[in-house]
């Protein structure tokens, strides 16, 4: 394990007193078991409850593709382990965005909201669903998504316990949407596959 981080509701500054703690993490496959005809497992799950982790190639990937998940991972507010690969993870996570996450996050959200059934939605996947629209404006916006949201709490966690009329989370995900579709791009075209690259070779030498 290079990196582990806490996501979900206590990095998004939502956590309630009956909250989860979220892991997600990138770990290191020896480099000499990619000779052999089984490969090294993608991702596995574990070994503590809620965690999840990618290989380091997978989760490159993913990131490369502007993977929400995958991305808002790098810029998490609660690290609890790190080796220098992983920190050099962290200094690259410029090099993954690109303006491929203006259809990534919306995509994503919209998705979410395809499966809300308006006369019984579930709530708190209503509440993500608009997280993840504010992250991903902010990231178009600034360079980086919105992990911590801050000023947003109170009205997120309303969506989540039903008080908003099904109506007002519509228009406030339209609204999002919207400012997400049109919104400038600070953010490069292309990420920079080069500088990833070179970082996975590296991370291979050192593990051969």
């Amino acid at each position: 394990m290079i990196l582990s981080v806490v996501m979900g509701s206590r990095a998004y500054g939502l956590e309630t007193e009956t909250s989860d703690t979220d892991r997600r993490g990138v770990f290191v496959a020896p480099t000499a078991a990619f000779w052999r005809l089984d490969k090294p497992a993608t991702h596995r799950d574990g070994p503590l409850p809620e965690q999840f982790s990618w290989e380091v190639e997978r989760f490159c990937t993913l990131a490369l593709d502007a993977n929400p998940t995958v991305l808002e991972c790098l810029w998490s507010p609660i690290v609890e382990v790190i080796t220098p690969a992983g920190r050099r993870l962290r200094d690259l996570r410029g090099a993954f965005v690109s303006q491929r996450a203006h259809q990534t996050f919306a995509g994503y959200a919209a998705t979410q909201f395809r499966r809300l059934d308006p006369a019984a939605p579930k709530w708190k996947q209503a509440m993500h669903m608009i997280r993840l629209l504010l992250s991903g404006l902010h990231l178009v916006r600034h360079g980086e998504p919105l992990v911590q949201v801050g000023p947003h709490r109170e009205r997120l966690l309303a969506v989540k316990r039903g008080e908003l009329a099904w109506a007002e989370v519509v228009a406030w995900q339209a609204a999002l949407s919207a400012e997400l579709a049109a919104s400038p791009s600070v953010l490069p075209e292309r990420p920079d596959r080069d500088r990833v690259e070179d970082f996975l070779v590296g991370v291979r030498k050192e593990n051969l």
